[in-house]
């Protein structure tokens, strides 16, 4: 009798161990990330962290931040400036546990400590930080590589993430919408300038590039004067076909080439009172002496390259640009709310108004400089 007394327990038993081992082996699937990598990861994914400039900006245009179990250390800071729309709108981020530090320096120890262990950890930029296969290895978690690309050479490469990020989540739709919207924005710019013969001469300085720059920093390839095809100084002929993401432009060559108009990235702000690129503009006899400061055609502009580049301010920057050197053809824009549409699909609110009182108000703005 004791025998069969003790039976129906055990059988209960065994059969929840079965249970519990069919349930830790789930069924996984394969993919192939950006780095032409066939990963195997679960069917369904709750629990994500984001490695490297940029990945958690991605995944915010998913409107996935919600499977976010962890940062890193950039996220959880609090600096005078910031000009990253997704972030900014979702200040919940800074409240998260780090499991490593920025621009992929990710602690594999303290990803393995997370109360909620991650099921997939996504990393850009494969070549900075920590080895993405040393990170699998040691956590045993699946690292999904995506190419960050960009909006002009690297387009390719961009969208194939957001497919890549849209086949992992589950959210292939959201991928088609966002390289629709992509797409559609930029064919929308193109189609308005492309027939313009008179195109007038353009310069845009202070672009950030690993940190904020002054006046002469620009961008050959900067994409907003590739979409609304804008005659930039830059661009000698000696880029053409380059996709130069930053280079010093020379005072003497500002002056020589002398634009009719000029725009300041404000991440220069970020180098304080006196140093500058607006410092400069106001103070330095070279560029007083521009045509585009003497006529007070000088205008500020969002940053876009804060963490890497952010997409959405690099479009809304492309309509305020086209409707400053074309008026005529952009009638029916009016930049901010532009700028507030394209954040509302991309980050899900409206955070132009932030962006701007946080850059003394002079984005969107002719600058003051006599």
């Amino acid at each position: 009798m004791t025998e069969k007394k003790y039976l129906l327990p055990v059988f209960i038993l065994l059969f929840l161990a079965f249970l519990t081992s069919v349930s830790v082996s789930q069924p996984l699937r394969q993919i192939i990330d950006g780095n032409d990598r066939v990963v195997s990861i679960p069917i369904k994914i709750d629990r994500i962290i984001c490695s490297g400039p940029g990945c958690l900006r991605l995944i915010t245009y998913f409107g996935a931040q919600d499977r976010v179990v962890a940062v890193d250390d950039i996220e959880t800071r609090t600096n005078k400036f910031d000009a990253r729309p997704y972030s900014l709108a979702n200040s919940q981020f800074k409240s998260l546990p780090v499991f490593g530090g920025f621009r992929g320096n990710d602690d594999p120890e303290k990803i393995l400590g997370l109360k909620q262990s991650p099921q997939i950890i996504f990393k850009t930029f494969a070549t900075m930080g920590y080895d993405p296969v040393e990170l699998e290895r040691k956590t045993e978690i699946p690292v999904v590589i995506l190419e960050y690309g960009d909006l002009h050479k690297g387009r390719k490469q961009f969208f194939n993430s957001l497919k890549v990020i849209g086949q992992v989540l589950n959210k292939e739709s959201r991928a088609s919408e966002l390289i629709d919207f992509f797409n559609r924005h930029i064919q929308d710019l193109e189609s308005r300038t492309r027939d313009i013969a008179d195109k007038k001469t353009c310069f845009v300085g202070g672009i950030a590039f690993k940190g904020p720059h002054g006046f002469q920093s620009t961008e050959p390839s900067y994409p907003p004067f590739k979409f609304v095809n804008a005659n930039n100084i830059a661009a000698t002929k000696d880029m053409a076909g380059k996709n130069i993401r930053n280079s010093n432009f020379s005072k003497e060559k500002i002056l020589q080439l002398d634009p009719s108009i000029m725009f300041l990235d404000l991440s220069t702000l970020q180098m304080g009172e006196g140093q500058d690129g607006l410092h400069e503009l106001k103070n330095d006899p070279v560029y007083q002496g521009l045509t585009a400061v003497q006529a007070n055609k000088v205008y500020g502009v969002l940053p876009y390259n804060w963490y890497t580049q952010n997409f959405g301010s690099i479009l809304a920057n492309a309509w305020y640009i086209g409707k400053i050197l074309y008026p005529e053809k952009f009638l029916d824009i009016t930049p901010e709310k532009k700028a507030d549409e394209i954040y509302e699909f991309l980050v899900s609110k409206p955070v132009f108004k932030s962006m701007k009182s946080l850059f003394k108000d002079i984005v969107f703005q002719p600058l003051e400089l006599n």
